[in-house]
């Protein structure tokens, strides 16, 4: 008996700090969470310069469209034997030539530089579009891992209330077959329901550290305190409420369809670039040399030579083992199937859409029905009590309500958190999602 009762104690302080210690002074909230994510993050760190590494592309392209422009030196030093048939051998003729020399390449028509600096453009967008598509994943795996702590906290505030509210019933049935009023079955269920209330505490504390520390992964540091969701906060509707619209959104601006319609263009391109190597190509070549010789049998003065050149160099491809048409056949089958790619993108968008939407409308309708069910709950764990305190209840009653109140509660809080994550999912799908909205959320957090 005594050690039930301080074990009851100290349930109730348990149950009272895991209700209270959010409350705390510099509670992090969904915002906080999210920027902290984003100066830590790995996987969005690479994203970051995955951004930077694509947007040299454009520089890239535009290098083909510049001059080219080359110098060179040079120094040799020569040692020189002749030896004439039949003849006595010539002196050793010993000299140094040297020289320096500096080109210039203007390409005047080269397509395959044209479209490739095209592709370039288009590299940059592809770029800045997959680190946008990068920061709206960040948002939803913050809101994800926030949420699910959140839950993991309601999971063990609601085992532990649970286990309080068993282990009153349970010194309430020890106490009744003391006095002879009770049998000692309803001690051996209560108890059950306790060692089983004992179990379930321990699972959800070791899932509350497991969701702790997936939110340690993104933002690099503990958060042991996050601002939960109001009980009376409501839930606000998609807009526009029409899954149709939403659907349209996804098919048309959705990142991952803005991703493949740029790859469709990009390979469009490569293909017109693997034509070229048909054409002809121009360029205006220019350069200027100079050149020295020492003093030798041949040139007993030594000898200075100046060069300047400028000139067009029109070169016309006629044959390259098949490699030009091959590449163009491959370069057609690649667009082909970015041509799927695309179909598949907007496929898969218009079904994201469509999922997220009715996430969000059967989430908010689940919300409303655990809400009546968690009064209706708690009046048949009232009235359940006060029939087994009259007589007309028996013990497994009591706790059959009262594990009915604990489920539905926690049921409750899941629909809620799942609601509003599948309206954040539903607005990645439009290509809308972004910092304003996870605020938005974060409003409704006290």
């Amino acid at each position: 008996m005594k050690r039930n009762k301080s074990f009851l104690f100290l349930s109730v302080i348990a149950a009272a700090l895991a209700a209270g210690f959010t409350q705390a002074a510099g509670a992090a909230d969904l915002v906080s969470v999210y920027r902290e994510a984003i100066n830590y993050d790995a996987q969005f760190a690479s994203a970051r310069a995955s951004l930077e590494a694509g947007r040299e592309k454009l520089p890239q392209g535009r290098a083909g469209l510049l001059p080219l422009i080359v110098a060179g030196a040079s120094t040799t030093s020569n040692d020189i034997d002749t030896q004439l048939r039949g003849a006595a051998p010539l002196p050793t003729s010993s000299y140094n030539t040297h020289g320096w020399s500096v080109s210039l390449t203007q390409p005047l028509f080269r397509w395959q530089n044209w479209v490739s600096y095209n592709q370039a453009e288009l590299a940059v967008g592809l770029a800045e579009t997959q680190f946008v598509l990068a920061q709206q994943d960040l948002i939803l795996r913050v809101a994800t891992a926030y949420f699910d702590a959140l839950l993991a906290e309601d999971t063990l505030a609601t085992a532990q209330a649970q286990r309080v509210a068993i282990a009153e019933t349970l010194e309430s049935a020890k106490r009744n077959f003391e006095v002879g009023t009770a049998t000692i079955t309803d001690t051996h269920e209560a108890q059950a329901r306790f060692d089983l209330a004992t179990a379930q505490l321990i699972a959800a504390q070791n899932d509350l550290a497991v969701k702790r520390y997936a939110l340690q992964v993104l933002v690099g540091k503990d958060v042991p305190n996050l601002k939960r969701l109001g009980s009376g906060v409501a839930l606000a509707r998609p807009q526009p409420e029409n899954i149709d619209k939403w659907v349209e959104m996804a098919q048309t601006s959705g990142l991952g369809v803005l991703l493949s319609a740029a790859s469709l263009e990009i390979a469009d391109r490569e293909i017109d670039r693997q034509r070229s190597g048909h054409l002809p190509t121009l360029d205006l070549v220019a350069s200027r040399s100079n050149s020295g010789q020492g003093r030798n049998s041949s040139v007993p003065t030594g000898l200075d030579t100046d060069a300047t050149t400028v000139g067009l160099q029109l070169s016309v491809p006629l044959f390259a083992g098949g490699a030009t048409a091959s590449r163009d056949r491959e370069a057609v089958a690649l667009k082909d199937k970015a041509q799927a790619d695309l179909d598949n993108a907007r496929r898969s968008a218009a079904q994201g859409a469509r999922t997220a939407f009715l996430g969000v409308t059967s989430g908010l309708s689940q919300v409303k029905a655990f809400e009546a069910a968690l009064t209706s709950s708690q009046s048949a764990l009232d009235s359940n009590k006060l029939g087994y305190e009259v007589g007309v209840r028996i013990n497994i009653d009591v706790l059959n309500a009262q594990s009915q109140l604990y489920d539905t509660r926690q049921k409750l809080a899941k629909a809620r958190l799942d609601t509003l994550l599948a309206l954040l999912k539903l607005k990645a799908t439009a290509g809308g999602l972004g910092e304003a909205d996870l605020a938005s959320v974060n409003s409704l957090l006290e």
